[in-house]
């Protein structure tokens, strides 16, 4: 712990070779992004001014984080708030930390969706509403909902649609999806449910396994549990020529491919994310 004055240079060089030795996978951002937030200076300004001297207040604060993140907590569950697509989103014990690779799903529907048209969007598993948002963010004439089991979930998602200025076109439910009776039929159907088989929690990073909800990780016995219930339900609420957009895990695109199959649906394509790694499916449904 640092008690002596220090320069903002002398505080981020000490995060970072405090994070290094505790394993910390990304040291200097994690340090830059606590030093910002517990200082109140920018990005530019941990440059620009480095030899300013960080206030015992600042410190204290830092330390506070600082002792946290060693712990495994994520930066983004430290401050409250996570950057995914084009804003910034509340993130809560309730939620799923949306990650970057998530995005893959937001570009793979605007590849395909028609952007002229009022589409119905339906978000099954909504969390912090961080992908019916954003897509809202780029459909203009596009109106939402999210549906969620959980309730402080569904409250995360109302208070990031009310910072976007977007809660006049998004509706957020707690609800259940195998209990859903839709009102009308959906243009656009997107998902990130939970994917991870349960003899895999116990190996997912401290990051993920202590902090993320368990309710939005576990996927059943072999992560396809969810799968199945949703290509069950799309029969139901889907309209014509209808797109379907899930997230999955590296390793499950032939398994979802042939549950949306089976259920009637054309899969377009999977889309990878930037390790790589197969990240989501997309799908057209075709019936009336």
């Amino acid at each position: 712990m640092v008690t002596a004055p220090v320069t903002v240079r002398e505080a981020l060089r000490g995060v970072q070779e405090r994070f290094r030795a505790g394993g910390i996978d990304t040291p200097e951002l994690d340090a830059r992004l606590l030093l910002q937030a517990a200082t109140g200076l920018r990005h530019e300004d941990i440059v620009m001014e480095a030899s300013r001297r960080v206030t015992v207040e600042a410190l204290a604060q830092l330390e506070g984080m600082v002792t946290r993140r060693l712990k495994r907590e994520p930066v983004s569950r430290i401050l409250g708030v996570r950057a995914f697509w084009n804003a910034d989103f509340k993130v809560t014990p309730e939620t799923l930390d949306p990650r970057p690779d998530s995005e893959t799903l937001v570009e793979g529907v605007l590849a395909h969706a028609d952007k002229a048209k009022p589409l119905a969007l339906l978000d099954l598993g909504t969390g912090t509403g961080c992908l019916l948002l954003s897509l809202l963010q780029e459909l203009p004439l596009a109106a939402g909902l999210g549906i969620d089991i959980s309730a402080g979930a569904v409250e995360t998602a109302r208070l990031n649609a009310v910072t976007l200025g977007l809660s006049g076109r998004v509706e957020f439910m707690e609800k259940d999806w195998k209990e859903l009776t839709p009102l009308s039929l959906y243009d656009v159907v997107i998902g990130n449910p939970p994917y991870i088989a349960l003899p895999e929690i116990a190996e997912l990073a401290p990051e993920v396994r202590k902090y993320d909800p368990i309710t939005a990780l576990s996927g059943g016995p072999d992560g396809l549990d969810c799968y199945r219930e949703i290509a069950a339900l799309l029969p139901r609420i889907l309209a014509k020529n209808s797109l379907v957009a899930l997230e999955i895990g590296a390793a499950q695109a032939a398994d979802v491919k042939g549950i949306l199959g089976k259920a009637g649906l054309v899969v377009l394509q999977t889309l990878t994310d930037l390790a790589g790694h197969d990240r989501c499916i997309i799908a057209r449904w075709t019936r009336a």
